[in-house]
């Protein structure tokens, strides 16, 4: 019985997140990531509209919040597959509940601070999908991130993120160039659980509220049954300190999150998204070497390639997640880029790049797809829901290939 106790708790030790002690502020680096983003938001408003200024700073919002919670959903998935933790899937169902109450009022009624008509995440539910969504799942496990994680941990100077993140790009122009094959296989129509069933942004909510609860019920099940390790703060201080210095509490950014996508949706029109921007991203960085991109199926309609990226507005928000990030990491004294060893920048790459290309497939990634189409009341949000935990059931005996640990107590990033 006691060698039961004993590994028992060896096996919390190994597993929970270790509490480190608080740094100094990195006050330089801070002045650094205040100023340049005062100098990008000029550059934005001036060049564009004062609408892609506003976006940024939300952009510069979530960075700061995914950081300084840690906000997880890599990591949520491969604890609750690995080990029976359900804390961070339990956030994602109070922040897709904030979200769906918000949009199922921002639809309804058409609510827009610009004007512009508010459209969620609603797309068709096709092999496409399943697939890609199925290599995402892999992908963000290999990666150690998915498309918000890698973004706020770029920001917040893990340095083998720099790798996931070009490997995304590059595998969200594969992804756009092999489109037009992916689109024609077999697929179902767009299907919102709000409109094609005919139960309207009222029965819709219900419906997703009453799943909300099952999973979270679910959960709570799955964590007395297991009695799995507990996540704790990285870093601890006291009173107001805590909103620049410390770790917020899951719970509260996944409030804070669902917000700011509610946010998003009312000002540009659409929900938060973020791979989009990596397939502009490269297709641009292939047309100065004069490739074509603009005949392919994916860029058909869209004039995005022969503008600025500062006017593509899921770029100005990415670069506003990034720089966040960097701001909360300096606060925290923790921006300290490290080697990467060749197993891990193997993987990181190769795990980006079945991100990129799994997200093009599957109409989006953790956030377009999943948050953004989950809030929207569509189908597909759940089939991405359902596949990439597949994926990562999967990807959980392919990571130790690479030197990577399931669950690894430092890797509580998305």
């Amino acid at each position: 019985m006691a060698q039961s106790a004993s590994a028992s708790n060896q096996r919390n030790k190994q597993f929970s997140t270790v509490v480190a002690p608080l740094n100094p502020i990195q006050k330089p680096l801070v002045w650094v990531g205040v100023i340049a983003s005062l100098l990008l938001l000029i550059s934005i408003v001036s060049t564009t509209t004062v609408t892609q200024g506003i976006l940024f700073m939300i952009g510069i919002g979530f960075g700061l919040v995914l950081l300084y919670a840690r906000f997880g959903f890599t990591s949520a998935f491969r604890r609750l597959i690995s080990v029976g933790n359900v804390q961070g899937l339990q956030a994602h169902m109070l922040m897709l509940a904030v979200a769906t109450t918000l949009f199922a009022i921002i639809l309804s009624t058409g609510f827009s601070f610009t004007g512009q008509g508010p459209q969620g995440y609603v797309f068709p539910v096709g092999l496409s999908v399943v697939a890609g969504s199925f290599m995402f799942g892999i992908g963000m496990q290999m990666g150690s991130g998915c498309a918000s994680g890698t973004l706020y941990t770029v920001g917040g100077g893990k340095s083998s993120m720099i790798l996931t993140l070009f490997g995304f790009i590059a595998g969200s122009v594969l992804g756009a160039y092999h489109i037009g094959f992916w689109r024609e296989l077999p697929s179902m129509p767009a299907i919102s659980l709000a409109q094609s069933t005919g139960l309207g942004y009222f029965g819709g909510w219900l419906l997703q509220i009453a799943i909300f609860l099952g999973i979270y019920g679910l959960t709570v099940k799955i964590a007395k049954k297991k009695n799995p390790p507990k996540m704790e703060p990285l870093a601890t201080t006291t009173g107001l300190k805590k909103l620049w210095r410390g770790a917020w509490p899951l719970l509260l950014a996944a409030v804070i999150i669902g917000l700011l996508n509610a946010l998003t949706l009312t000002i540009r029109g659409t929900p938060w998204g973020i791979t989009s921007a990596f397939a502009l991203w490269g297709s641009k960085f292939l047309q100065v070497f004069g490739v074509d991109v603009a005949s392919w199926t994916y860029w058909e309609g869209s004039d995005a390639l022969s503008k600025s990226v500062l006017a593509d507005s899921t770029s100005v928000m990415n670069f506003g997640i990034i720089l966040g990030a960097f701001i909360a990491a300096a606060f925290q004294g923790n921006f300290k880029p490290g080697k990467i060893k060749p197993g891990i920048a193997i993987s990181s790459i190769i795990g980006g790049a079945l991100m990129g290309y799994g997200a093009r497939l599957a109409f989006g990634c953790n956030i377009g797809a999943y948050f953004g189409g989950i809030a929207s009341f569509s189908l597909h949000g759940w089939v991405w829901m359902i596949m990439a935990l597949l994926g990562t059931y999967l990807a959980l005996f392919i990571r130790p290939l690479f030197g990577l640990k399931n669950p690894s107590p430092k890797d509580s990033i998305c």
